[in-house]
């Protein structure tokens, strides 16, 4: 996991934009605290590290898929890439807003990303605003 510092303003460089394709993520530290940074759907979105549930490593988990609502006997998959499991404990996040699939309540903290001159920057100090994805 690269330890990676903040500027005076909490803004950090995790790396060049295209340089991460769809599905891909980058994990890092600011001081204490974990941060993983996705690329989804061409976008960029960034989680803290510990899951809300139990603090297990969150952002270490797979990013998947997950069964959706469907008729009774019926199973149908969606959402692939748009899931991001704990890798503790297995609860389902959608990473893109940071709400749980299970309670909607239990959320994982979100940091505001931006693409500025080619680099994509993370604010460590501010949070993302929650919109549905």
């Amino acid at each position: 996991m690269l330890a990676l510092d903040a500027d005076a303003d909490g803004n950090v460089v995790v790396c060049r934009d295209g340089e991460m394709a769809d599905g891909e993520r980058r994990l890092f530290t600011v001081g204490r605290r974990r941060i993983g940074v996705f690329r989804v759907d061409g976008r960029y979105v960034a989680l803290h590290g510990g899951c809300p549930h139990a603090g297990g490593a969150l952002c270490a988990g797979p990013l998947t898929g997950t069964t959706l609502p469907a008729e009774p006997y019926t199973y149908e998959y969606g959402r692939e890439g748009k899931v991001l499991r704990c890798a503790w404990h297995g609860i389902e996040f959608d990473v893109q807003t940071g709400v749980s699939l299970v309670d909607p309540k239990m959320r994982a903290r979100t940091y505001p990303v931006a693409v500025d001159d080619g680099a994509v920057v993370v604010n460590v100090r501010g949070r993302a605003p929650v919109v549905a994805a």
